[in-house]
């Protein structure tokens, strides 16, 4: 198994029309053993299912120096550099990224081959005016999760903001933006709705729990219903 890493980008690119089936081929075939060889952890890859021009990754990093270096190493390389064109003839945007740490006990912890790609996952992002403290972290461990989990949402892991600056200001991220980022798995898209459904019907998550935690945050919640890709080791 790798060790969860400190350190995570959730990174989403919006696509040009009919263009993500390339990128991913392109992105698995040249892009997964490249970046490893330098240093990183490719934890993810997924198609979104609510927007079909919408690609969704996750990579991993030791620390914000490790990061630092292992950008440089694989951005300045051979494989990005022979490939870059093609992969940014896809791309309409690639700047919509978080930066984000795992909470203790909570990173991301994967297997070192990729799996069959079966399942869904669902990364649920609660934006907040500042960030994380330990009170909203004690009430989604005590009576968020809970909920969730006796509804069939297996908890994968919870990361919040990193708050340290970009230090790779080649590729921005989203800072600034306070946000707690919950994962989930599920079996398949049936069973994320049974999910739903089964939360609707529990009267302490209607009644207590889900408006205590939309009375906290500064928007909306966000979920993103992700498909993994034939190569992603979350699945």
């Amino acid at each position: 198994m790798h060790p969860p890493c400190s350190i995570v980008e959730l990174r989403q690119y919006t696509l040009y029309p009919g263009q993500r089936d390339t990128l991913i081929t392109l992105f698995e075939r040249e892009f997964i053993e490249s970046q490893e060889a330098c240093g990183l952890q490719l934890i993810g890859q997924f198609r979104d299912l609510d927007d079909p021009d919408r690609f969704v990754w996750l990579r991993g990093f030791a620390d914000m120096p490790s990061r630092a270096e292992a950008l440089a190493a694989f951005y300045g390389g051979p494989v990005w550099q022979a490939n870059r064109d093609a992969a940014n003839a896809t791309m309409v945007d690639s700047d919509d990224v978080l930066l984000l740490r795992p909470l203790e006990g909570h990173g991301f912890t994967l297997p070192t081959a990729a799996p069959e790609p079966a399942g869904l996952v669902v990364a649920t992002l609660c934006f907040f005016d500042a960030p994380v403290d330990e009170r909203f972290v004690r009430f989604f461990d005590e009576a968020v999760a809970p909920r969730l989990a006796a509804t069939g949402g297996a908890s994968v892991a919870r990361l919040v903001t990193e708050p340290s600056a970009n230090n790779f200001p080649r590729l921005p991220v989203r800072e600034g933006e306070p946000v707690f980022a919950s994962f989930a798995r599920f079996a398949d898209e049936r069973a994320h709705r049974e999910h739903l459904a089964a939360l609707e019907a529990d009267a302490t998550w209607r009644r207590e729990v889900e408006p205590e935690l939309l009375r906290r945050l500064k928007a909306p919640l966000r979920s993103l219903r992700l498909q993994p890709t034939a190569r992603s080791r979350l699945a």
